[in-house]
């Protein structure tokens, strides 16, 4: 299969909200969110829009991969938080990057992105692209209810992007799948005014059976790992990083010991990102990119799994940007009120 990333980039809001600050309104502590799911802070959007940030992540993505907007074939954006339904989140980006390329979105919830990376080979594939930019961006914090600290206390607000070109056997191994659940995770779509409308209407907020979707995730990282290791011919042992969707620190630790792998090896942002839905593994590979992490030839292990239920996951030999990776500029956060 031929796909590599040449460059990635990330894009948070620059508002930081602190466990502390939920337990001054929800009958919650720091230590209570911290024990059941790992979360820290999240970041949250204030006077940024999810455009701006889809924006900014996709430049810093383009600028790591030392290409253009005129180079690029394609642009895919998964979300499921997108500032309009009409138009898509990718066009957006396409007038933001000043890019003239066919642009769409891809809604399949957390997996999201991966599932964008199976649109793009099959793109490379039919020789229909040579660049193709995919942008994940996220704005978790106005879909959750506010009220209920089983929801909102997890989730936050952030781009990722990568920017995908032609190579030679980079892309080991892809799956996607589907076990169609539609209560695990479900949000209502737009009600709208129609006076002949007579169906029921449920609140227009995220609602989660967490046991369901517990269970699914730890299943889901075992099994997409073991079935990546073993397409790409190799043992799990043999893997160097994994990245796994950021959902719940206890989901990651139950599939680390049930596979046995090196804890030190599975990147982790959740602390201080909270969960981003599809934008969690493209922000945590990136951080992991611009912190050196990733070297010529390493193999990585990439597993999302969202409402759906859906999964989607790979194994890429990583190959390196055109040219060396720089961190983008801190950003200023802002924490408190």
């Amino acid at each position: 299969m031929g796909l590599r990333i040449m460059g990635t980039g990330g894009a948070l809001p620059a508002r930081s909200v602190t466990n502390d600050e939920l337990s001054a309104f929800l009958d919650t502590s720091d230590e209570w969110i911290r024990q059941r799911t790992g979360i820290r802070s999240r970041r949250v959007c204030t006077t940024e829009t999810l455009d701006e940030l889809a924006v900014l992540a996709a430049e810093r993505a383009m600028e790591a991969a030392g290409v253009v907007a005129s180079d690029l074939d394609l642009i895919l954006c998964t979300t499921t938080s997108g500032d309009h339904l009409i138009p898509s989140e990718a066009c957006a980006v396409q007038v933001g990057i000043g890019a003239s390329c066919p642009a769409f979105d891809i809604s399949a919830a957390c997996a999201g992105f991966v599932y964008a990376l199976d649109v793009a080979d099959g793109w490379f594939a039919r020789g229909r692209a040579d660049c193709v930019l995919v942008v994940s961006a996220e704005k978790c914090t106005r879909i959750v209810d506010w009220q209920d600290r089983a929801t909102c206390v997890l989730f936050g607000d952030g781009a990722g992007a990568a920017v995908l070109g032609r190579g030679d056997g980079g892309l080991r191994s892809i799956r996607l799948a589907t076990m169609g659940d539609l209560d695990a995770l479900s949000l209502p779509g737009v009600i709208g005014s129609s006076p002949f409308d007579q169906t029921e209407r449920d609140p227009q907020v995220l609602s989660m059976q967490g046991h369901t979707v517990f269970k699914f995730g730890v299943t889901s990282i075992v099994r997409e790992v073991r079935a990546l290791a073993a397409d790409g011919g190799m043992k799990v042992g043999d893997i160097d990083h994994f990245v796994f969707h950021q959902a719940n620190d206890r989901i990651l630790d139950a599939a680390i010991r049930t596979l046995g792998i090196d804890s030190g090896r599975v990147v982790r942002t959740l602390a201080h990102t909270g969960n981003i839905s599809s934008a969690c593994i493209p922000v945590a590979l990136d951080a992991l990119a611009r912190e050196g992490g990733l070297r010529d030839g390493d193999h990585v292990a990439i597993v999302g799994f969202g409402a759906g239920l859906c999964v989607g996951s790979c194994l890429i030999d990583w190959e390196p940007a055109r040219r060396p990776v720089a961190s983008p500029p801190p950003t200023q956060e802002q924490d408190g009120p």
